[in-house]
């Protein structure tokens, strides 16, 4: 992880925070701008990975059809508001003290509220499904698979245009957008959704 880091895990898959090269600036205004970042955005990772490990754990396989619609709801709910969290924490630390930062700030900030807007959509439909009938159930959340695996492949390039580099060094060092895993905590594993 030394350039890349893993900031959170949706539906499976890794929201990647990676961020371009430094100019002059020094490390420290690096690190005050990483710092300025991670620290507010970490509650917003632990909601997504919490989130997601309430969706892989809600079936297991007996589990009634209105409690798992009930569960992945609220966690789609979650990581809406977690990713649009994550945009303001954004928007507030500014651009990072790279030359191309702050068009790099702003297509993220972009691409995390679009996230929160896709993960609230994906709430939407999953309440409208079905629970009444087991099978048509699970015909919709596999369905609903779809829509997540778009949403991994925009998380996981949420921040490409802002590659790895001083900056990204700068925030692997931040306690606040280390991976969870990293630490010792459990990583989530693939849902049995997506």
């Amino acid at each position: 992880m030394n350039k890349k880091l893993v900031a959170a895990l949706s539906g499976g898959a890794a929201l990647v925070l990676t961020l371009t090269g430094c100019s002059d600036d020094s490390q420290k205004k690096l690190n005050n701008w990483a710092k300025s970042f991670c620290d507010p955005a970490q509650a917003q990772f632990k909601q997504i990975q919490d989130a997601n490990g309430a969706m892989q754990t809600a079936d297991n396989g007996s589990t009634d059809s209105k409690k798992v619609q009930q569960t992945d709801s609220a966690a789609f709910q979650k990581i809406s508001q977690a990713y649009a969290s994550l945009a303001t924490s954004l928007e507030k630390a500014g651009p990072p003290p790279t030359d191309q930062g702050k068009q790099a700030q702003q297509n993220a900030v972009k691409e995390l509220n679009s996230l929160s807007k896709g993960y609230a959509d994906l709430q939407k439909q999953v309440k409208a499904l079905n629970t009444s009938d087991k099978l048509k159930f699970a015909d919709g959340l596999r369905d609903l698979s779809n829509g997540i695996n778009k949403l991994n492949k925009q998380s996981e390039a949420a921040f490409k245009n802002l590659e790895a580099g001083d900056v990204g060094t700068a925030m692997a060092n931040q306690k606040g957008c280390q991976n969870p895993a990293a630490s010792g905590s459990p990583a989530p594993t693939q849902s049995k959704k997506a």
